[in-house]
């Protein structure tokens, strides 16, 4: 028997772009459906036939061997001609929309389409998540830390193992879905038949309903407890970052899997140190004296006390780094700085001795700026306000 064209089956020109050919190929398929067509042998025929046509147009390498030789182009390629529904089903599920269990041919037609979807798994509904704020200071962050955290959830009862029923025989087949937990409704039109899916509202889509509840906890199959947690915190975290657990939010209703708590991370205001990014920084208080003449100061870090020196002629708003001594870099090697910013002490109160000391120094050569150092500092100020814009 000679076969007809694939162009001329699909109805598209022999320039029609893929998208054209999915398009042509994908009505021709909702139209000849054999569950839109029950019993008619030529509207299969044609279902296969379109699928066949698509299976050449709709890959670059045996169209354009089609093109050249026609149907002889096919020879020896790899090629299949459908003879089962199913096979095109699941070949050419996906551009209606997804996955077979997802695709176009679910929402239009029942039949074959319905026939794959899995019946209730006899399983109750899943837990809830939870979700639970865990405050740490920067030195834990810096180093990592295992918590402890009490947690309020729903745990699975311990009377009926979570089943809900008070004995083994305390379940039952949901008389209203027989067990699938799905009810469906199909209604006809002049288009072919229509099948609404919906959750069994008797049974909540488990299959079962409790003949003999639990006592302790009523048929839930769980009950409100309080649980201690480990949680183990990587060092680099940061406000905003959360740890999942899985399997430790409430428990499943009726041997439904539980939720998963989710620990958010919160880092507690710092005595000293202002955090930016991996990097810290320390505001360092130093005298006029100091500042001029320079000197080794100590300074807190994460890791303890720790010398600086501070170099002679130290000016006010410099940074001085402090290499590794910052917070680790998380899931990675490394760690960032401590950056210390020089700020100059101005006492509020002075004795006569000390304001006579000052009034003397004031008047010495190098105390008071220069104009060119009033020059150089403008520049330099003007720098830092680029700086700070750019």
């Amino acid at each position: 028997m000679t076969k007809r064209d694939y162009y001329e089956i699909l109805g598209v020109s022999r320039n029609a772009s893929l998208d054209e050919i999915k398009k042509a190929y994908r009505q021709l398929a909702l139209k000849y459906h054999p569950d839109r067509n029950p019993g008619n042998k030529e509207a299969e025929e044609r279902f296969k036939e379109a699928a066949e046509a698509y299976e050449v147009l709709g890959d670059s390498d045996k169209r354009r061997n089609y093109d050249q030789f026609g149907h002889e182009g096919l020879r020896g390629t790899n090629f299949r001609e459908f003879h089962d529904i199913n096979d095109i089903f699941s070949s050419f599920g996906d551009i209606f929309g997804g996955g077979f269990g997802g695709s176009i041919f679910d929402e239009v037609f029942g039949g074959r389409t319905q026939q794959r979807r899995s019946r209730g798994s006899h399983q109750g509904m899943p837990g809830s998540d939870l979700r639970v704020t865990l405050k740490l200071t920067l030195e834990e962050i810096a180093a990592g830390v295992e918590k402890k955290i009490k947690v309020k959830r729903q745990k699975k009862c311990d009377v009926c193992n979570g089943s809900g029923a008070k004995s083994s025989s305390g379940k039952a087949t949901c008389p209203q879905c027989g067990g699938s937990g799905e009810l469906r409704q199909v209604s006809r039109s002049m288009f072919g038949q229509f099948v609404n899916i919906s959750t069994c509202p008797t049974c909540e889509g488990e299959g079962r309903i409790i003949k003999d509840p639990c006592g302790t906890c009523q048929g839930e199959g769980r009950v409100q407890g309080e649980s201690t947690i480990k949680v183990n915190v990587p060092a680099g975290v940061s406000s905003g970052n959360y740890i999942p657990l899985h399997g430790q939010g409430n428990a499943g209703r009726r041997g439904g899997p539980s939720g998963d708590l989710l620990v958010v991370i919160e880092e507690e205001p710092h005595s000293h140190f202002t955090r930016n990014g991996d990097d810290i920084i320390y505001d360092l208080l130093i005298s006029f004296p100091t500042a001029t003449l320079g000197d080794d100061v100590e300074i807190p870090t994460l890791m303890g006390k720790a010398k600086l020196t501070i170099e002679p002629g130290t000016p006010a708003g410099r940074m001085l780094r402090m290499r590794e001594r910052g917070i680790p870099h998380l899931n990675s090697y490394g760690r960032g700085d401590q950056l210390v910013r020089i700020n100059i002490w101005v006492p509020s109160r002075l004795s006569a001795k000390e304001k006579q000391l000052l009034r003397d120094l004031a008047s010495a050569e190098h105390i008071n700026p220069t104009e060119e150092d009033q020059r150089m500092n403008g520049k330099s100020l003007f720098g830092k306000i680029k700086d700070v814009f750019s």
